[in-house]
């Protein structure tokens, strides 16, 4: 295994280089001129999720087929693998079952809680009215989880079978060779202050050149987003779309515990041109998971995620729920794919493919994607083994193999079957009539029609968004604690932290332009047009808007300012913001949430 220890002692000549002096150690970093470590392996895997983990299993279970031992490495931003992971969650253990048949019999397997009933109910500001669900949002057969402990654990399983998982290396860049085919990857440089200037700790990063790369980021990773863009992976496909679920758990009271219980809401906080609805679910011991989905091509720029959320737990459903002897344990939110089957890329590309999130396999009636982001990164693993029984040749390896595989699976009929369903709510149907034509497309059409809805205008989430103007402002209750509270509180429980003296991570871009006229534009639209949309959208209190008559970046007395040290790594604002000029990128190795029980 290799350590950052161990990789100094590779590079001497550059230890010295780059640590004889202090005056040296604080030069601007020019990425250009720094020598950096390679090793050379057969599969690169960008994400220690349930996708990447699958991929790296089914490997090493495909080795003896192979006749040789494959090395197999997979990097992980996160500084504990699990603890970037984020969902509902309800598991349906159909891809499990095939991964590893006799998961039920290893002791320290996390599915404990097992699904024993399913409800949907429709919410006003004071009612709750059950009503029913479709059938594709059944839960027989699932399993309760934490998805943060269920990766953890296939984390375990990995390296037991003898995969490599690195931990706190966050894959930073693409390797690409002279022709343009993907090599490997490249890590995040460590010890760069917050000029990009070389600290005394400087260590640069390091690439992993292999046969085959593997992208398994989740929903709308910076590496996956280059690959789409430099090999048009989206030419046939329509744009993705998103939404943001913000979860707590809580420790309940036992005499509201209903172990097994899954219940979905739909209907208040949110109003009638806003997609998007709640979620309850009783985990194992004594815990309960519940959230708030709202599709990001929402068009008021006054609404706030955190806020509608917070408002929702004070429904009498969830007061009634969350009374007596409750505590609330954990926070956190992130960024799912909504766009479907119509909005799954090209996956494979010159020398490795895209796998789970990072191609966009949830089912959105099913509000579930783990089964398919696994079954997926097995397929994807079956792909490489044969990309690598052949004998090495002067081109990339060709992956095109796994996109057939996937085309011929269960994950694409389950995608084929509800694809019309989430589309349909951007059709002139509009919200009541999405509602309407999903009853009766998943009751009984199933999928089969001969219709596909698309999004032909290519509108994107931000593209959605419209002017303050056309809105009045939202008065949202204030903080009510316990129940609810307000969003620094909330952030606490989130363990999230980054070094403060590094370079800001989240960067004001625009056509890989970054320069003091960008960010006064950025200040102008963002607050003369939207309203300063991002404070409001950002789950965890990143974007500012702060009056500052001097800021020679600003506008009209205000300038951007960026806590980059509270991102949860939602991604949300590179997906929302209207002007379309933040780019997310990845922080130094280990930095962001530390989430255990999400």
């Amino acid at each position: 295994m290799l350590t950052r220890t161990v990789l100094r002692s590779r590079a001497p000549n550059l230890n010295r280089l780059l640590h004889s002096s202090s005056r040296i150690s604080r030069q601007l970093f020019d990425p250009s001129t720094v020598e950096r470590v390679s090793e050379d392996v057969d599969v690169c895997i960008v994400g220690a999720g349930p996708a990447g983990l699958s991929t790296a299993i089914r490997l090493k279970q495909l080795e003896h087929k192979l006749g040789k031992e494959l090395r197999v490495v997979v990097l992980e931003k996160g500084a504990e693998v699990g603890s970037h992971t984020l969902s509902g969650a309800v598991i349906e253990p159909r891809a499990l079952d095939e991964l590893l048949p006799d998961w039920a019999l290893r002791d320290d397997h996390p599915l404990t809680q097992s699904a024993t009933s399913s409800h949907m109910r429709f919410l006003t500001k004071s009612l709750s009215i059950p009503i029913p669900h479709p059938p594709q949002m059944s839960n027989q057969g699932n399993y309760i989880v934490s998805l943060s402990r269920f990766t953890a654990w296939l984390g375990n399983i990995a390296e037991e079978m003898g995969v490599e998982v690195y931990p706190g290396f966050a894959g930073a860049g693409v390797v690409y060779t002279d022709d343009g085919s993907v090599a490997g990857v490249r890590t995040n440089e460590v010890g760069l202050d917050r000029l990009g200037c070389m600290k005394e700790s400087f260590e640069p990063g390091m690439e992993f050149r292999a046969r085959v790369t593997l992208i398994a980021e989740g929903a709308h990773g910076s590496i996956a987003k280059e690959l789409i863009q430099k090999f048009d992976l989206r030419r046939n496909s329509d744009p993705q779309t998103y939404g943001i679920g913000l979860k707590e758990v809580w420790r309940v009271d036992p005499a509201q515990y209903r172990p097994g219980e899954v219940v979905h809401t739909m209907g208040w906080p949110l109003d009638f041109r806003t997609y998007g609805g709640g979620w309850v679910y009783h985990m194992a011991d004594g815990l309960v998971s519940l959230g708030l989905v709202i599709g990001l091509d929402y068009a008021n720029p006054y609404l706030s995620p955190y806020k509608e959320f917070q408002r929702m737990k004070h429904h009498p459903y969830f007061a009634e729920l969350l009374s007596g002897n409750s505590t609330r344990i954990a926070y956190g939110g992130r960024s799912l794919n909504e766009g479907g089957l119509q909005s799954v890329p090209q996956l494979h590309f010159p020398g490795g493919a895209l796998v789970g999130c990072s191609a966009g396999f949830v089912n959105v009636a099913k509000i579930k994607g783990t089964h398919n982001a696994m079954k997926s990164g097995m397929l994807a693993a079956e792909a490489a083994a044969a990309a690598l029984s052949q004998e090495p040749s002067s081109g990339p390896a060709d992956m095109s193999r796994y996109e057939t595989a996937v085309k011929n699976s269960w994950v694409w009929s389950d995608l084929n079957e509800v694809r019309n369903l989430r589309e349909s709510f951007h059709t002139p149907l509009g919200i009541w009539g999405g509602i309407m034509y999903s009853g009766v497309d998943s009751l009984l059409l199933k999928g089969r029609t001969p219709w596909t809805f698309r999004n032909r205008a290519r509108l994107t989430d931000a593209q959605h968004t419209q002017p303050a103007y056309r809105f009045l402002p939202i008065n949202y209750p204030p903080p009510q604690p316990p129940l609810s509270t307000d969003l620094l509180t909330s952030l606490t429980l989130t363990g999230t932290n980054h070094a403060e003296d590094q370079p800001v991570h989240l960067r004001v871009r625009k056509d890989g332009n970054e320069n003091t006229a960008l960010r006064k534009l950025h200040v102008q639209r963002n607050l003369s047009e939207y309203a300063g949309l991002l404070q409001r959208a950002c789950p965890a209190g990143v974007y500012e808007y702060v009056e500052d008559e001097t800021a020679a970046d600003g506008w009209n007395g205000h300038k951007l300012v960026i806590n980059s040290q509270n991102c949860i790594h939602c991604k949300l604002c590179d997906i929302k913001v209207p002007t379309q000029d933040i780019t997310w990128t990845v922080p130094e190795g280990g930095g962001g949430p530390k989430y255990t029980i999400t």
